[in-house]
């Protein structure tokens, strides 16, 4: 945890809850975190619980809000609406509270275990969804999701949260972020520098070439191999994620803690994360063999986990102070490119009708992301409070 920057005045700031556990805050140990969005003021955890629980809550009521008669429509897209934006702040606060409270040398492994829950969470889910929707109907999914995750929510809760914090958390978010004293982040200069350029680079060719590959896999499998079992190539490459991306956050900070440079390690799990799954994946074009086939993906898919060890620590390590919002901005930018990525990678096939296109628009959009990372990033922080006035 980095150490006190300086002691405000009393009164200048309002009296709001720390990240780190102090029952009042009067400035933080980090520049502009009292106003960061994305839980600086209140904790990201907190952001977490309470987004968790509204978007749990949402999906448990679901069918309900299917059957309210002729509103049904609306209700149903304005539910859906407000759980996308309920989710959206999960990376970003999480991404803030691992940049408060997980040293240099533990992240890669603490973000890589996150991934690896998202990636298990995606199989139970889908396993269990899969047999429910076929026993007791779509209503099912929902229930059990959606109460999946208010568990999850009270057992955060109950042990490991204390309950005078959230009340205060809560009590902030109704009153209002304090918006009278600007920031002392420096937003012009940290917009600035290559180094964030590249990191939001090379987080939306990452996020874009895995929607491609997420959206598109599963009919080039159908299309491709019409006699193989879809339980096969819709299960195997994730489930062989999970180990993957636990061993990109484990060689990541054993090699930092043997002495490499934070940016070498940074940037050589991009090469794995970004060069050599593209790799795998221009070899998905090639081959008619499922095997081949199934052994190329689980690479690609596999290898692309390495990015939890190398651009997505790497916005931490720039900018500890507000990593939450400058995460959803590069998230938000990869989000929308993967949009337009899988609608390119359906014209293509429909224009061409091979599926070798598609895996070289992943190459490119991949490696056009590691050049960039490769050649400007930088893992020095860049949102420290400059000593003069920028006129």
């Amino acid at each position: 945890m980095p150490g006190v920057d300086g002691d405000a005045a009393p009164g200048h700031l309002p009296a709001v809850l720390c990240p780190c556990h102090h029952a009042r805050l009067y400035g933080c140990h980090e520049p502009g975190l009292w106003l960061e969005q994305e839980g600086g003021c209140i904790g990201g955890e907190k952001v977490i619980l309470l987004s968790a629980s509204a978007w749990g809550f949402i999906t448990l009521a679901t069918p309900l809000l299917s059957r309210l008669g002729s509103g049904h429509l609306a209700f149903m897209t304005f539910s859906r609406i407000l759980t996308g934006l309920l989710q959206g702040v999960y990376f970003p606060a999480l991404t803030s509270l691992l940049s408060q409270r997980v040293q240099e040398s533990e992240r890669a492994f603490t973000y890589s275990t996150v991934g690896a829950g998202s990636q298990v969470g995606t199989l139970v889910t889908g396993g269990v969804g899969s047999v429910l929707l076929d026993l007791c109907g779509w209503p099912s999914v929902f229930y059990f999701s959606g109460g999946l995750t208010l568990l999850w929510a009270y057992y955060v809760y109950t042990y490991l949260l204390n309950e005078k914090d959230l009340v205060q958390a809560l009590g902030a978010l109704a009153q209002g972020l304090p918006v009278t004293r600007p920031s002392k982040v420096p937003w012009r200069q940290l917009f600035r520098k290559a180094s964030v350029w590249a990191a939001i680079c090379s987080q939306l060719s990452s996020a874009c070439s895995f929607f491609i590959l997420l959206s598109w896999l599963p009919t080039f499998f159908k299309e491709t191999f019409p006699n193989s079992k879809g339980w096969v190539f819709n299960v195997v490459p994730w489930l062989l994620a999970i180990p993957a991306s636990l061993f990109s956050g484990f060689i990541s900070d054993r090699l930092i803690n043997q002495g490499y440079r934070v940016i070498t390690v940074r940037k050589f799990m991009q090469v794995m994360g970004l060069g050599l799954s593209s790799i795998f994946a221009l070899c998905l074009g090639h081959t008619t063999s499922f095997l081949k086939a199934m052994i190329f993906a689980s690479a690609s898919i596999g290898f692309q986990t390495f990015n939890h060890s190398g651009i997505s620590v790497n916005i931490q390590d720039l900018a500890p102070s507000c990593a939450g919002f400058l995460f959803g901005v590069a998230n938000t930018a990869g989000a929308l490119a993967g949009v337009v990525g899988v609608c390119l990678g359906g014209y293509l096939i429909e224009t061409t009708g091979s599926w070798t296109c598609v895996f070289h628009l992943v190459a490119i959009i991949s490696n056009l992301g590691l050049c960039t990372f490769l050649v400007f990033g930088k893992a020095q922080r860049v949102d420290l409070v400059p000593t003069h006035e920028d006129l």
